[in-house]
């Protein structure tokens, strides 16, 4: 790596609008096919629902399948979780049933979410991966990982704990990823990160996957990483680009339902997904639509598996064309139809946004998302609209032109 090239990224305060910064040796591999990924992995690839690589899995599986330490950089929904999950799965011997990589993540939510994706792509090849977190029973803690786990992903006091009570093995480890790290160093994990990588072989990979990479991270890189590859994808391929944001001002929370009414002939055009926040909102809604005669599929997380399963493959074939859901399924879904997203109530908070609306024009498609904003809304809409430097305008009549 050049000098230059290495001081120039050190001084730029948030990478993101750096042009694509990327070391010089990484090359791009179009599919998953070329990737030279074993066969029950690629499986579960196309599984999942997964079809072409994402700009940042292009370049980014192949070196950590290698070995090199890694620093990935971009942004929510261009599918990173799925970047290192696949690259971990590839480097296993599930042979032996010992602990080989450690994710860590700053939230309890994201290190489960994590988890299952590695369970999803990793559902062929008989994978044990368990979710280490705080605020479970230590006891299941401690009896899952003796039982032996290929892959942990946790939150760091938790993993910390259970290695400094020796209940988590660290002598066949020989990755660590830490996701979302700018969060996690922002928010004070520092001590437990260094905490947990003094346990770890010395020989130990590091990946760090992140969506802006401010001064001190990459200080700080140079602690634990040995000559890393920076992989660092442009804003082109950031969600909310190419998606159109608009909002309907609804006085009271009745109005909503005839509102979604009006709009449900423009729905059917491509795909929906409307987005409520909680279980019971979105059984009360597929209810009421359903009464007035709509045709509408809906789940959350209290459904049984398979039922979820099931209505996501019509989803998916596009049988049924309207979804009603809870952030549950914010994550990691990817149908490529879907090309309207609506938020029925604004999401809890703002990250959460640009997860509901990265449904709809994933990878550089088009996409147009509406939010019903009550008037003490108005608030959290002007905030997400500061927080992402974006533009969220009032709906146009011709709304259904735009899809």
């Amino acid at each position: 790596m050049a000098e230059g090239k290495s001081r120039r990224v050190a001084q730029s305060e948030d990478l993101s609008n750096v042009e694509f910064e990327t070391s010089e040796d990484v090359e791009v591999i179009g599919t998953f096919d070329n990737m030279g990924l074993r066969d029950e992995l690629l499986r579960g690839i196309y599984a999942y629902g997964f079809e072409k690589p994402s700009a940042i899995q292009q370049r980014s599986i192949k070196p950590i399948m290698k070995g090199r330490d890694v620093i990935a950089q971009a942004q929510s929904g261009t599918g990173k979780t799925a970047t290192f999950s696949i690259a971990i799965l590839q480097s296993l011997d599930t042979t032996i049933r010992e602990t080989q990589v450690l994710v860590l993540s700053p939230t309890r939510e994201l290190a489960v979410q994590i988890q299952k994706v590695i369970l999803a792509l990793g559902d062929f090849m008989n994978v044990q991966c368990h979710a280490c977190i705080g605020g479970t029973n230590l006891g299941e803690d401690i009896r899952k990982l003796d039982y032996g786990q290929h892959v942990v992903s946790g939150t760091p006091g938790r993993v910390f704990d259970m290695i400094k009570r020796r209940v988590l093995r660290t002598r066949a480890i020989k990755m660590l990823v830490l996701d979302e790290s700018d969060e996690m160093l922002n928010k004070g994990f520092k001590e437990q990160i260094y905490d947990v990588y003094r346990y770890l072989p010395p020989a130990t990979q590091v990946v760090l996957v992140s969506a802006t990479l401010p001064h001190e991270i990459l200080e700080m890189t140079s602690k634990f990483m040995t000559d890393p590859i920076r992989i660092l994808v442009k804003r082109d391929e950031l969600t909310l680009e190419g998606i159109k944001q608009f909002f309907v001002a609804v006085e009271r929370e009745e109005w909503k339902f005839d509102t979604l009414c009006d709009l449900y002939d423009t729905l059917t055009i491509t795909q929906a997904v409307i987005f409520c926040n909680t279980k019971r909102k979105v059984d009360w809604l597929t209810e009421k639509m359903r009464e007035a005669n709509f045709t509408v599929c809906s789940m959350h997380g209290d459904m049984p598996q398979k039922e979820r399963d099931n209505i996501m493959k019509e989803f998916r074939s596009g049988q049924s064309r309207v979804l009603i859901t809870t952030d549950v399924w914010a994550r990691g879904i990817d149908v490529q139809q879907v090309s309207l997203v609506i938020n029925y109530d604004l999401p809890n908070n703002r990250e959460l946004y640009i997860h509901r609306i990265g449904r709809s024009g994933r990878f550089g498609r088009k996409g147009v998302s509406i939010n019903f904003v009550k008037t003490d809304d108005i608030r959290i809409l002007r905030d997400i609209e500061q927080y992402y430097s974006t533009q969220i305008d009032e709906m146009p009549m011709n709304v259904a032109d735009l899809i």
